[in-house]
């Protein structure tokens, strides 16, 4: 195991303290964890893909690019916090 150093703030340093703890971890295992769980792009991308071709055959819906786009910004905009906001 590698140990890495990463400069954060008093603040970030002592929250990511209390939310492990609060899970009975330490703050590296809570860390691990969170990185762990969080896809990249390219898995987020290839769920994605298996998604929609899941729902075309099960459904027999014919996604078009505006559909798969109009998803995509959803979705972010879920990420930022602005949950179910379509604008």
């Amino acid at each position: 195991m590698a140990d890495t150093t990463i400069k954060v703030s008093d603040e970030t340093r002592d929250r990511l303290r209390t939310l492990a703890e609060e899970r009975g971890l330490s703050t590296r295992a809570y860390v691990e964890r969170m990185v762990a769980e969080i896809p990249t792009e390219s898995e987020r991308a290839e769920r994605t893909a298996k998604a929609v071709a899941y729902v075309r055959e099960q459904f027999g819906a014919d996604l078009t690019d505006d559909d798969l786009r109009e998803g995509r910004e959803w979705r972010q905009s879920i990420a930022r916090g602005r949950v179910g906001d379509r604008r």
